[in-house]
């Protein structure tokens, strides 16, 4: 790849985020490090890699050392255990910890020369990290509280890994970046497919009913604060222009940056939400009675929601957002195009069918 282009690492290239993000990384040149290849027909350079497996540090490093790279963004992540086929938490856990970790490992060795190349980590963590109850919008100083879901976990042990090893990333700065749900029509998350109703499981039934488009009901406990409980959403094409807005400007003169992220605009209802997506809502009697649905659906394989995520999809967790539009400045409405409410209504737009999430470099 011998070029004057400066060269971007990417993990996770082949997930939804990732295919986002290649369009927009022009100025670059691309090395993608996943499982699998992403399907595109632009410029890329991929890496097998499995970043669950200890020997990936080391393959890392060197990639990193031998073609010092000027970025690396680590997007591999495992969210979605139904999609991606990884069911066990103690492999979700061996790529979404310790896979970060190796990453940050690899690109401490890399720069632990005075050649060092890397300027800049950049690493997406999630509102979920602040866990699924929020008393005020929470600020990039609040304490880290997930707990229940292991993607939540996941995120937050991750988040913790690295900002304890940012000192060490000698010359380098890391952004990690606090999202939001994410949201549009390529997207498919445990928020987003609770409105849009989509029967996601492995079983037959769940494929006769997306077949005949049959829809789940939206379900709450009975209970006027479940409706009034307010989300934010981010639209998944602006984080992707956050990321490269990041890598095209200079590093920054401090270590570490921590941003929460969400789109424009107010946070919308539950009950607004459910009214954007035609859908059916359908009451119980508690949080207990919605448990047992959701495990009933989740053993019977019709939905990929995980039981674990009911206090995600009871509770308020909702950001303040104001560094991230001083970081922004005059380009915050340029980054950050969408409001919370047209991510919302994206995620109901006709596409084909979504991007297949990453397996996290598995």
């Amino acid at each position: 790849m011998a070029n004057s282009k400066p060269i971007v690492v990417v993990t996770g290239i082949a997930g939804n985020l990732g295919a986002r993000l290649l369009p927009l990384l022009a100025d670059f040149s691309v090395i993608g490090v996943d499982v699998n290849p992403p399907r595109t027909d632009l410029p890329l350079r991929c890496e097998r890699l499995d970043l669950g497996e200890e020997s990936s540090c080391r393959a890392l490093y060197e990639l990193l050392r031998d073609t010092k790279a000027h970025g690396v963004v680590h997007l591999a992540f495992i969210l979605d255990p139904v999609r991606t086929g990884v069911l066990d938490v103690e492999r979700m856990w061996q790529i979404n910890v310790a896979g970060t970790a190796r990453v940050m490992e690899a690109v401490t060795e890399a720069n632990r020369s005075d050649e060092g190349s890397i300027k800049q980590f950049i690493f997406p963590s999630s509102v979920s990290a602040y866990g699924p109850s929020l008393p005020a919008p929470a600020t990039e100083d609040y304490p880290l509280a997930a707990h229940t879901l292991p993607y939540a976990i996941h995120k937050k042990q991750a988040d913790e890994v690295v900002r304890k090893r940012s000192p060490a990333l000698r010359g380098c700065s890391v952004y990690i970046l606090r999202p939001h749900i994410f949201a549009g029509a390529s997207m498919e998350n445990y928020m987003v497919g609770a409105f849009r109703g989509t029967p996601n499981g492995k079983s037959a039934l769940a494929e006769k009913m997306r077949m005949r488009s049959k829809r789940l009901p939206c379900m709450l406990p009975i209970g006027q604060k479940y409706l009034a409980n307010r989300l934010q959403f981010v639209h998944v094409d602006d984080m992707a222009r956050l990321i490269a807005y990041i890598l095209s400007r200079d590093p920054e003169s401090q270590r570490l940056t921590v941003l929460n992220v969400a789109g424009r605009g107010e946070p919308l209802s539950v009950a607004r939400c459910i009214e954007m997506a035609h859908a059916k809502l359908v009451r119980v009697p508690g949080t207990w009675a919605m448990q047992l649905v959701l495990r009933f659906l989740w053993k019977r394989q019709i939905s990929a929601i995980p039981p674990e995520a009911l206090p995600y999809m009871t509770g308020e967790y909702i950001m303040n957002t104001d560094r991230l539009r001083k970081f922004l400045g005059s380009a915050y409405e340029d980054v950050i195009r969408y409001t919370i409410a047209d991510a919302f209504a994206d995620s109901f737009t006709a596409e084909a069918s979504p991007s297949t999430e990453s397996a996290g470099a598995r």
